[in-house]
């Protein structure tokens, strides 16, 4: 059953037509990637999705609600949340309070409890740092405090955005490590990731976009198999 059904979106950006009618769904507890070169479009279609930016034209549909004209923060209480592309933590505040922000619309404090230990789990890390200002943490312990963030909301689908960018490459296994374990846990993901390498290996499905289209779908290993997808996006 698709949890997520995007149906020939259009986005403009003053002038500039971003996404030209984009179609894609998501079955419940896949990870899907979008994957293509800067400026193709992956980035809005998350913000398309999320109620970030406002499209002109389609339809996107979760969990069998049409999401048009519903607000971002309405579209978080329905279990769609998005783990932005630069982390955007607040760099006064504590970890811990960071990820209780995460958590913000919710009232069942005895499993906002749980959920905060599970990211603990997740991220030791975490744990380790959470009093220390967020500010003061390095980038991969910054990803990993946005991630858990968006964990605190309890998302059905997350939506993570270049989760990998500016990471040491050993801290980069290390996320999609913990990717592929929320995925277990049964989160459905779409994942926004130029480490193509990466994405299509934890990737059930993929998506592939050149400038604001999809040029490409189909199984992720089969398209990293694919010679059009090695030459541009693999190194191979």
């Amino acid at each position: 059953m698709a949890i997520l059904e995007v149906r020939d979106l259009h986005v403009y950006y003053g002038m500039i037509h971003a996404l030209k009618g984009v179609s894609f769904h998501i079955k419940q507890g896949e990870i899907v990637t979008l994957i293509g070169a800067n400026g193709a479009g992956k980035s809005t279609t998350l913000r398309a999705i999320s109620g970030l930016t406002p499209k002109s034209q389609g339809e996107i549909v979760f969990k069998g609600k049409s999401l048009d004209k519903i607000p971002a923060h309405k579209i978080v209480e329905l279990g769609l949340n998005q783990v932005p592309e630069g982390r955007r933590v607040f760099p006064q505040l504590s970890v811990e309070d960071n990820l209780a922000l995460g958590a913000y619309l919710r009232k069942d404090t005895e499993e906002i409890r749980k959920d905060l230990k599970q990211v603990y789990d997740l991220f030791p890390r975490l744990w380790e740092r959470k009093k220390q200002q967020s500010g003061s943490l390095s980038g991969g312990e910054q990803q990993m405090l946005a991630m858990g963030r968006g964990l605190m909301g309890r998302p059905e689908l997350l939506l993570l955005d270049e989760p990998s960018m500016g990471l040491a490459p050993l801290l980069v296994r290390e996320i999609f490590n913990v990717i592929k374990e929320i995925n277990e846990q049964g989160t459905t993901i779409l994942l926004v990731e130029q480490n193509a390498n990466l994405s299509l290996d934890i990737s059930s499905r993929a998506y592939v976009f050149e400038t604001g289209k999809v040029a490409l779908q189909g199984d992720a290993r089969e398209l990293a198999a694919d010679p059009r997808i090695q030459e541009a996006y693999l190194g191979v």
